[in-house]
C-alpha cells in the first residue's frame, strides 16, 4: 500500500499539463468492441482506471499494444463472454463492455460492477434500457446474464439522467435493427465526442449533446484514429488548486469551454484568472467570497468538481451551501476536513454548509474515493503541518502520477510505500 505525505502551507507556481479525459477514453476503448478493426487511441491517461479496464479486455480477446499515450487495439474474436469478478469488482465501468459483447457474441456473462463508493450507483437502468433493446436478462447472487441475438430499436425516456447509461445504450443502438430514440439523454462532452467516433466509423447518431439522441442502426462498423479530449475534470481540479493556493499557475491542453460552471463560480468569488483557447491561468493570493454551489447534469456545476471545490469554500469569506444532488453519500468526506479544522455543518446527505476562512492543520486520513481523494490532497496543501493520506490507489485511478506533477509546481508531497 502507497500513502501520500504532504507538507502545506506553500504557496505555488508554475505549468501544469492536462492529460487525456478518463470518462472519454473509457468509453471508446470500449467501443473499439464493436468492430474487428485496429483501432488507435491517442492521449489516452496511464492511469489504474484505464489500466482495469485494458485488462478487462485484454482478457475477452482484445489485443492491445501500448506506446507512451497512445493505444492500439484490435479485437480480432472474442475469447470468452465471461467477465473476470476480481477486475469488474474495481471497474464500474465493465458495464459498458456489455453492449458491445452481445452485438458480437450475443451472450455476457458481469459480475456486480464496481468504482467509487459514493452512494447508489444502481445498475437498474442498464438493465432496463438493455431490455428495451431486447436483451433477455437473468441476476444471481453473483451477477448478470445477458443474452441477445440483435438489439431492436425502441424509444427509451430515461427515468433520470444518467451519463454511462446513456453512453451504452447509444453504443449497443448503433448496431440494433431500426431506429432508437433516446430521450432525456446526458448531453455530456465526453457523448459528443463518443457519437463523433461513432459517427466516424459508420455509425448514424444525430443529436448527441442535446436530451434526445436518434440512432439509426447500421450493419458494421469500422475503426479509426481517435485522440481523446484532455480531461475537464482534471482541469477543473488544477484551477481549484490555483485559486486556492496558487500564485500564478497556468493550465495547458485543455478545454475551456467545458467549465463554463466553475468560472461563473470563480467570477462570483472574484477570483483573478484568463482563458484561452487551450489554456487557463489563475492567479491566487485575493480574497475570495463565499457562494452557494448545487452540482447538477451538463452543463450545470460538475459532480465530480464538488469535492474539491468545497474544499477551496473552507478558505471562502462567509457561509456557503453545497447541494450534492447527484450521488447522495458524496458529502462524507466532509468528516475528514472537519478533522482538520474546517467549520462544516451536514444538513442531510445532501447538504452541507460551510463556514470560512478556516485555517486547516495536518492530520492523518483515508482517500475514500477518486475526487474525495484528490480533495484531501488540495486540503494537505493548504494546511499546516504534515499530512497523511492512505488508500491512494483511489486517487491513482483518475490522475497519473498527480504528485510529481504538483511536485513541479512547487508542492511539498511524497509518495511513500509502506
Amino acid at each position: 500500500m502507497s500513502k501520500f505525505i504532504i507538507t502545506g502551507g506553500k504557496r505555488l507556481s508554475g505549468e501544469i499539463e492536462v492529460m487525456g479525459a478518463k470518462n472519454a477514453a473509457l468509453k471508446i476503448l470500449a467501443a473499439s468492441i464493436l468492430s474487428d478493426k485496429k483501432m488507435i487511441v491517442t492521449n489516452v491517461p496511464n492511469i489504474e482506471e484505464i489500466n482495469r479496464l485494458l485488462e478487462l479486455m485484454e482478457a475477452i480477446g482484445t489485443e492491445v499494444h501500448r506506446e507512451g499515450s497512445t493505444l492500439t487495439l484490435q479485437t480480432k474474436e472474442i475469447a470468452t463472454t465471461e467477465l473476470d469478478p476480481t477486475l469488474v469488482s474495481k471497474i464500474r465501468a465493465s458495464v459498458l463492455l456489455v453492449g458491445p459483447l452481445l452485438i458480437r457474441s450475443g451472450e455476457v456473462r458481469m459480475p456486480h460492477p464496481g468504482g467509487c463508493a459514493i452512494g447508489q450507483r444502481p445498475i437498474d437502468l442498464f438493465i432496463e434500457g438493455y431490455k428495451k433493446l431486447g436483451a433477455e436478462i437473468k441476476e444471481d447472487n453473483d451477477g448478470y446474464t445477458f443474452k441477445c441475438k440483435k438489439f431492436k430499436g425502441m424509444t427509451y425516456i430515461f427515468p433520470k439522467i444518467s451519463v454511462t447509461v446513456t453512453e451504452a445504450l447509444m453504443m449497443a443502438a448503433t448496431m440494433a435493427e431500426g431506429t432508437t430514440v433516446l430521450k432525456n439523454a446526458a448531453c455530456e462532452p465526453e457523448i459528443q465526442v463518443l457519437a463523433e467516433y461513432l459517427n466516424r466509423v459508420g455509425a448514424k447518431i444525430e443529436g448527441a449533446g442535446t436530451n434526445t439522441i436518434k440512432i439509426e442502426g447500421v450493419k458494421e462498423l469500422t475503426a479509426d484514429t481517435y485522440e481523446v479530449i484532455p480531461d475537464r475534470i482534471e482541469a477543473g481540479s488544477f484551477a481549484i488548486l490555483g485559486a486556492l493556493i496558487g500564485d500564478d499557475i497556468k493550465i495547458v491542453n485543455c478545454r475551456p469551454d467545458h467549465l463554463e460552471s466553475l468560472w461563473a463560480m470563480f467570477d462570483r468569488m472574484g477570483i483573478d484568472y484568463q482563458l484561452g483557447k487551450d489554456w487557463v491561468q489563475v492567479f491566487g493570493g485575493v480574497k475570495i467570497k463565499a457562494v452557494d454551489v448545487q452540482t447538477h447534469e451538463y452543463p450545470g456545476f460538475v459532480t465530480d468538481l464538488q469535492q474539491p471545490f468545497t474544499v477551496l469554500l473552507t478558505q471562502a469569506d462567509g457561509m456557503s451551501l453545497v447541494h450534492e444532488t447527484i450521488f447522495e453519500g458524496r458529502l462524507f468526506y466532509t468528516d475528514m476536513l472537519k478533522m482538520m479544522g474546517a467549520n462544516i455543518i451536514m444538513c442531510d446527505p445532501h447538504r452541507v454548509i460551510v463556514n470560512g476562512p478556516t485555517k486547516l492543520y495536518g492530520r492523518r486520513l483515508t482517500s475514500p474515493d477518486l475526487r474525495a481523494g484528490f480533495a484531501m490532497v488540495l486540503a494537505g496543501l493548504v494546511a499546516e503541518g504534515t499530512t497523511e493520506i492512505d488508500n491512494i490507489y483511489q486517487i491513482d485511478r483518475g490522475y497519473s502520477q498527480i504528485e510529481k506533477r504538483l511536485q513541479k509546481l512547487g508542492a511539498e508531497i511524497k509518495r511513500v510505500v509502506d
